[in-house]
């Protein structure tokens, strides 16, 4: 069975940090014809991990409302929530 996303902000892109609106669970666009770094920070600024989306990929990253992502202008995001 598939899932349903419904989009709980705006998508914005992720040239610089943002925790997006507090958000839990955040879908990202590589909307590049060549790979991106993502990359995810705690609130003090430590990287805790990072992933690499190919040209046109998405991925779905869950983290604490307080954690931050930052790619590139051409990396964009919105908070998410999963639906059955």
């Amino acid at each position: 069975m598939a899932s349903t996303v419904r989009l709980l902000g705006s998508e914005a892109n992720l040239a610089s940090a943002t925790n997006m609106g507090f958000a839990k669970l955040v879908r990202v666009l590589n909307n590049k014809a060549s790979v991106q770094v993502i990359t995810q920070k705690n609130a003090g600024g430590t990287t805790l991990a990072t992933v690499t989306l190919a040209a046109g990929e998405v991925a779905y990253i869950e983290k604490a409302p307080t954690d931050t992502l930052t790619g590139v202008a051409t990396s964009l995001a919105v908070s998410v929530a999963f639906t059955n």
